[in-house]
């Protein structure tokens, strides 16, 4: 059962953000691993961090194009992520992806326009989320 849906939700089969995605912040030295399960949890290590998330996303995107992805912290280890923020496990977030025609990479943006995105998240090939 989930906290942040009410029942225990993954995402649609086959939907494009299931996999391992990689965040490179070449100003902070420092890259983000999200693994996207298919049973609607993440796995996210940024620098010293590790954490463990259920998200929500929909099978379609809305009609400008963007996923509204909803996401609740489940575990944390307290250590420092790229930014040298820590994370507290039942912090939620709401952001908005967009991806690519290739579905190889997607932005992560605070509202349904490009004016608020960090990215690009790259897909990475032959591994397991």
């Amino acid at each position: 059962m989930s906290p942040l849906t009410g029942a225990q939700v993954a995402p649609p089969d086959h939907h494009p953000i299931v996999g391992i995605w990689k965040l490179s912040l070449p100003d902070l030295g420092c890259s983000e691993t999200y693994r996207f399960r298919p049973d609607g949890t993440t796995l996210v290590t940024s620098a010293q961090e590790i954490s463990e998330s259920e998200y929500r996303i929909p099978a379609k995107p809305s009609a400008r194009g963007y996923y509204r992805l909803e996401d609740r912290i489940t575990k944390d280890n307290g250590k420092k992520d790229c930014a040298g923020a820590i994370m507290k496990p039942g912090t939620t977030a709401t952001n908005f992806i967009r991806f690519h025609p290739s579905n190889a990479i997607f932005l992560m943006c605070a509202d349904e326009s490009m004016e608020t995105c960090i990215g690009p998240f790259e897909r990475v090939q032959g591994e397991e989320a």
